[in-house]
């Protein structure tokens, strides 16, 4: 699969914009982590720019590719499952892994919060949307990852806990990347 193939693709749920709402859709599974990476206008910038720049994925080792820098609605984005999010990312390219496709549905552009959602093309281990959203506050700056997803092929249904289990640590991993990299 490469990016160029991703235009044609179809979502692979119906439920476009779910993650800008507290309800969880009928059938999924809702992850929900925020954490705080620091404190301050400038950790906020650097934050928002690693998070816009797509280097947060990469950071967590998932490398991702994308028809846009600064994500925008419609961008495409193609990201790697491999190896690199279990161990520290590889400093090559690398085209192991399963292939993630992705379509951008929603940017958040605000003074305090900065951030986006895509949900899941035909071809992606899951169905569902998630986003990433950097705010600032009085109590520091705080990423939050919100997903709804379920099993969108029969290894990941059979997967069932474990999957939802990969999808935590995937979080972790990625608040971790934004915090060293807006450090």
């Amino acid at each position: 699969m490469r990016l160029e193939d991703l235009a044609r693709l179809p979502f692979t749920y119906d439920e476009v914009g779910c993650t800008e709402y507290d309800e969880t859709p009928e059938g999924y599974h809702r992850l929900e982590y925020r954490e705080r990476i620091g404190a301050g206008d400038e950790v906020f910038r650097r934050a928002a720019d690693a998070l816009l720049a797509w280097r947060m994925h990469r950071a967590a080792g998932i490398p991702v590719t994308a028809t846009s820098k600064p994500p925008e609605v419609g961008t495409d984005s193609l990201g790697r499952l491999g190896p690199g999010l279990l161990v520290p990312p590889l400093r090559t390219r690398t085209q192991l892994g399963l292939p993630i496709p992705c379509r951008v549905v929603r940017v958040v552009d605000e003074p305090d919060r900065i951030g986006f959602a895509y949900g899941t093309l035909q071809g992606h281990p899951e169905a569902g949307e998630e986003s990433f959203v950097v705010t600032r506050d009085s109590d520091g700056v705080h990423v939050t990852i919100r997903a709804y997803s379920r099993g969108a092929t029969w290894y990941t249904r059979v997967a069932g806990p474990l999957a939802r289990t990969a999808q935590h640590y995937a979080a972790t991993r990625y608040a971790a990347a934004l915090r060293h990299l807006a450090a």
